[in-house]
This record gives structure tokens, sequence and C-alpha cells, in this order.
């Protein structure tokens, strides 16, 4: 079966929570064993330092696994292994105290402000980072930093989950996005794909509040999440199926049942059995035999089929989309039985 066909209206019911459970446990047991590969180097504040390959996805980890756990009943393994995985990520950044340390160096700088927000977002507080923050954030410089719409929504959200007052209306900018403007859906490609899933994660504060999704929006999304999801399986883009995928999940109301069926098996078949799941391409079920695929500091385990630097986004993406759909379909199954029981009593 193609994964055009296998994406097609109506899948069999059920066929999506019967492979979730899985897939999270897979995905989010690969960043598990792979903790090496999201170590911060010891020269990570040097100029020369690549942030892409450092500093981002341990950001990553620790914003997506902060939605798994609000996503996981307390009493699942996937719960703990999501919290022990953000405890990790804070120890990283020495409790917030090495993130100040790139505030001072880089004051015009949003990055250090978004990944430490995804900190804040569990809890996590460092009071000098947050000093300096409330500062910098009632300057000019800052009010008028030139960023793409979906980055300056970002910047917003973080605003909000750190405490202090947005920059800017958070709503005038959602009208200049992408999925702001109800884009004619055929001009849908990979980057408008990635923004409208970012604008969609930023308005919802990371899929946990699909409430804030406007109506219009909402609608929009269910119309044409189907065929985009079927367009990015057939030419293999799982990263993008695995975002829009949480967008789905994210979205207000009943959740989009059909879809999720059809294509939760369809990404399942992408992921290697060590978890992890590759950004695009014909994905391999074997591991490799070179050791320069494992991530640094891993000897010992089964090198796998993908260098870390290309899948970890895909697979954490895959980890959060699974959390999200799995507690949106388990809710709606339970919702849909107790209305079937009171209405046959």
């Amino acid at each position: 079966m193609t994964a055009s066909a296998a994406t097609a209206p109506g899948g069999p019911a059920g066929a999506a929570l019967s492979v979730l459970p899985g897939v999270l446990r897979q995905a989010l047991g690969w960043a598990d064993a792979h903790r090496p590969g999201f170590v911060l180097p010891p020269d990570v504040l040097e100029p020369h330092t690549q942030v892409n390959a450092t500093l981002k996805p341990l950001g990553e980890l620790a914003q997506l696994c902060t939605t798994i756990r609000r996503s996981t009943a307390p009493d699942t393994p996937e719960h703990g292994v999501a919290g022990d995985l953000i405890t990790f990520a804070w120890e990283q950044v020495h409790a917030g105290d090495l993130l100040l340390e790139l505030l001072r160096g880089e004051p015009f700088a949003a990055y250090p402000y978004e990944i430490y927000a995804a900190f804040a977002g569990y809890g996590l507080r460092n009071e000098g980072f947050e000093r300096l923050a409330g500062t910098l954030s009632t300057t000019r410089g800052w009010a008028h930093t030139e960023q793409h719409a979906n980055r300056e929504l970002g910047l917003v959200n973080s605003e909000l989950r750190v405490g202090n007052a947005p920059h800017t209306d958070p709503d005038a900018v959602l009208a200049r996005t992408w999925l702001g403007g109800l884009s004619e859906p055929w001009m849908f490609e990979g980057p408008s794909g990635y923004a409208l899933t970012h604008t969609v994660f930023h308005i919802t504060d990371w899929c946990c509040f699909p409430e804030r999704m406007p109506a219009g929006i909402d609608t929009y999304l269910r119309t044409w999440l189907p065929p985009w999801v079927d367009g990015c399986l057939e030419s293999r883009q799982w990263d993008l199926t695995g975002e829009l995928l949480a967008v789905a999940a994210a979205l207000p109301g009943p959740p989009p049942t059909d879809l999720l069926d059809a294509a939760w098996p369809a990404l399942a078949t992408a992921q290697a059995p060590s978890g992890a799941v590759p950004e695009t391409g014909h994905p391999l079920t074997e591991a490799v035999t070179s050791q320069a695929a494992a991530p640094p500091g891993d000897a010992g385990q089964e090198p796998d089929p993908y260098p870390f630097l290309a899948c970890y986004h895909s697979t954490l993406v895959t980890a959060f989309a699974a959390a999200l759909s799995l507690k949106r379909l388990t809710a709606h199954r339970t919702d849909a039985t107790a209305a079937d029981t009171g209405a046959a009593v």
C-alpha cells in the first residue's frame, strides 16, 4: 500500500489507537537512550559554537517533553520519562544560569528567551534571567526586532510563559501569518507548512490550549489538513507529517478521527526499531554498521540507521504528536462510550 492510499479518507476505526502507544513509547525511549546527543559542549558559549547543533536540540527536547508530560497520565512510564528528560535539560543549562549568560552576551537575540520559556512553562525558574529579561523586553530594540510573523508569535508566547507583557498585539501578528491569512490551500509547500504548524503551536501554547485557536482557522485546518498530510506522506516528509498531526490533535472540539486513523499507521511505518524517525526519505529498518551514525558518547549501543542530527527532531516531533493524539482520541472514545451508555439508559 502506498502512503497516499494509506491516508484515504475513512481509515479503519481505532487504527490510530492501535499504533500510538507503541510509537510514543519507542520515540520517547529513543530520546532517553540518546541523551549524550543532547549534551551541551564545554564551549557552548563561544561565538563559533553552532546553535542549531547544540542549544536548539536541547531546547526542543525541553519544549516537546513539556507537552508530552502534560498529555500523559501520571501513572504511565512516558510521563516519568518526559519529566526526567526535562530535568536533564535543565541541568544542562545549569538551572538557567547558562541561558542568563547567553542573554547577557546577546541581548538582541530571542532564542535564549524562547529556550528559557520552555522551562518556565514547566515551572522551572531562574531569578537572574527573569530580571534581565524583564528589562530587555521593555526596550525599543526588543519591540522593533524584525522577524517573520510566526517567529514573532513564538516570542509573544514565550513572553506570556515567562510572565512579561507581550511586546506587541498577538492578534495583529497572527493576521500577518500564512495561516492567519487563510492562504490558498494549493499554495501549501514545505516552508509554508512549517510556518503554519508553528503558528498553531504558538497560539495554543504548544497544543495545550486548543480553545485559543480562532474558529475560522479551525474550520480551515479541518478542511485542508487531510490532503496536506496525504501529500507529505506520499513524498515521505515524515517530520512535517508529524507536525501536521500535532496540529490535527490540537484542534478544538472533536478530534479529526478519520485523518488520525488513516495517517498514524502510515507514519508508524517510518519508525525504525530503535524508535528513530527520519526527517525525510525512504525509512530504514535495519541499523547501519558504521558507528559514525551513533550519537556522541553512545558507545556500546547498537548504532542507529540515522545520524543524530538527521533524526532527533522528527523523532521528538513524532513523540509529541503521538502523545497529543493519544490523549485526544482516548478522551473522545471515553466520551462517546459514556454518551452511548447514557442513550441506552
